[in-house]
């Protein structure tokens, strides 16, 4: 190892490496089209995170895609690709990022005996061996100026000499990161920040050491802040912790612990702009439909919400009482200001202003225009509907196949359903009419016999989800539905291996008009197709909608 850092070594400030949309898509049925990744991709950029992790270029054309056009599109951050060290994917990898103003190539192999064994069925010096081959070569194609990660899948499983023999080759190799992570969320705090101080011991002063942990035991943040204080200097996170399984650390935990404790980390600064982090976390959760639980640290509902007498009364003596952050510095206003259908256009902006949306011309027009057409059937509107309104618009995708024109729908107790709609597939107008268990079965039927001749398939519900994104009989309500297309599934009704899952959102204080936006929304996705890597296969029926 050089006696001195090496360039690029992060060495005081922890660098924030956000893999939502690589690690955290992969979480089942959160797959983005290539449009919802790019507006995450600027939302992280007004959060000046310093890494973007934007997808893996192998596992599809859609990820391929949207890693490009990010790496293309963002400034002054880091754009990372994932590969395999293995024949192709650090070549498709590379020709995705080439045209960012920072590329970074994040190379991995599996380095645990169980990996090894039953996984890969080869040996740990043949891994070590294609560790080495895959980061010199992509040192060469690179140059000196990019960043070149190496991450040990399953590193805190793996045998601990042979990990730091890897780690050290690799470095020697080019490798100017080195990851440990936690894959399967098995390690605990003071062994993970043992294991990390070793590794900076051994290769600190010629790269970065980055951690990457999983909450299997509900203890990624634990994990990733007692690596920080045994010398990593970046941590890999996503929104909302979102990931496989049990998700992965969370950004927003980890930053504002960082932010929170400074006689803890005194040393290790951060430059993000945590008054984003809110905007961020809804953005997430409306377009992967994955719902933050209401008492989520930093961006759960409840985060600031006192219910107790003694809680109200000590907080409105002094908020450090019972908060150990300002709502205001993770872009809360901390008092909600009611906006009605008497509001008028310049007290919306400045609502929305103080809510971290600057919206002017005909963008605050189509919003005031939603906000009184809502605020007609609501008594008052809450922060949580205008910041719903500002995400379903930022959500909005490119032009639509199908266009719902008009629906109808009779229900009768103890009965079925018979529903009715009009839409336009492709310019043309077509209606249909069926029957169903309940009236949004119904409605989903003649949706797809209006549209089927047209497309040549038919939705296929695999997933329906309604909840409430405000408070009162009048909450707007938002509807998820996760679809596959007809002609992706077996002569069985099962899905055909591989085949794409797509998520689509509506909301609207009329569940069932939720519904039928949901519902075209995710047949749109699905026409189109622009989307990344397949989610896992995920189970259900319409039964649960009677």
């Amino acid at each position: 190892m050089r006696g001195t850092p090496g360039p690029g070594v992060a060495t005081g400030a922890v660098r924030i490496f956000d893999t939502t949309l690589r690690d955290g898509e992969q979480a089942p049925g959160a797959g983005l089209t290539v449009a919802e990744k790019l507006e995450v991709a600027r939302q992280l950029s007004k959060l000046k995170v310093d890494v973007i992790e934007a997808g893996f270029p192998s596992a599809s054309e859609g990820d391929f895609e949207a890693v490009r056009q990010i790496a293309e599109s963002t400034k002054g951050i880091g754009v990372a690709a994932l590969a395999r060290c293995k024949e192709g994917d650090p070549q498709r990898a590379i020709d995705a990022i080439k045209g960012a103003e920072r590329p970074h190539l994040h190379l991995f192999i599996a380095t645990s005996d169980i990996h090894l064994t039953h996984k890969l069925r080869t040996t740990r010096e043949a891994a070590l061996a294609e560790a080495v081959k895959w980061v010199k070569y992509a040192r060469e194609r690179l140059g000196s100026d990019a960043e070149v990660e190496f991450s040990a899948e399953d590193a805190s499983r793996t045998d601990h000499e042979y990990l730091l023999q890897v780690y050290a080759a690799v470095v020697e190799a080019g490798a100017s990161t080195v990851n440990i992570p936690d894959t399967v969320g098995y390690a605990i705090p003071s062994e993970y920040g043992a294991l990390t101080r070793r590794v900076v011991d051994l290769v600190g002063r010629d790269a970065t050491v980055s951690v990457h942990c999983h909450n299997d035991l509900g203890l990624a943040t634990a994990n990733t802040l007692a690596a920080v204080q045994a010398g990593a200097r970046q941590v890999e996170v996503t929104i909302n912790g979102l990931g496989e399984r049990a998700g992965n650390a969370s950004l927003e935990e980890v930053v504002m612990a960082l932010r929170t404790r400074p006689g803890e980390f005194a040393a290790h600064g951060i430059g993000v702009q945590t008054e984003q982090l809110t905007a961020a976390s809804r953005l997430v959760s409306y377009l992967t439909g994955f719902a933050v639980q209401p008492n989520k640290a930093i961006v759960g509902a409840n985060a600031f919400a006192h219910e107790s007498g003694i809680h109200q009364d000590g907080v409105l003596k002094n908020p450090l009482t019972y908060e150990i952050m300002t709502p205001q510095s993770v872009g809360l206003l901390g008092s909600s200001i009611t906006i009605g259908k008497l509001s008028g256009r310049r007290g919306l902006q400045s609502k929305l202003a103080a809510l971290g949306h600057d919206l002017t011309g005909e963008a605050l027009d189509a919003l005031y225009r939603e906000a009184i057409a809502l605020a007609d059937v609501k008594k008052e509107l809450t922060d949580a509907d205008l910041l719903a309104l500002v995400d379903k618009r930022a959500a909005t995708g490119s032009a639509a196949t199908i266009e719902l024109l008009d629906w109808s729908v009779a229900s009768s107790r103890g009965g079925g359903s018979s529903g009715r709609v009009e839409v336009r597939v492709n310019g043309s107008e077509r209606s249909a009419e069926s029957t169903g268990n309940g009236p949004v079965d119904a409605l989903y039927e003649a949706i797809d016999r209006a549209v089927e001749s047209d497309l040549g398939w038919r939705p296929v519900l695999a997933e329906y989800e309604i909840r409430a994104v405000s408070e009162g009989e009048d909450a707007q309500g938002q509807v998820t539905a996760r679809c596959r297309r007809s002609s992706d599934m077996g002569a069985e009704g099962h899905p055909n291996e591989g085949t794409p899952i797509v998520t689509g959102q509506g909301l609207s204080t009329n569940i069932i008009d939720a519904s039928l936006v949901a519902y075209i929304s995710a047949a749109n996705k699905l026409a189109a197709l622009a989307i990344g890597a397949p989610s896992a296969p995920v189970e259900g029926s319409r039964e649960a909608m009677k």
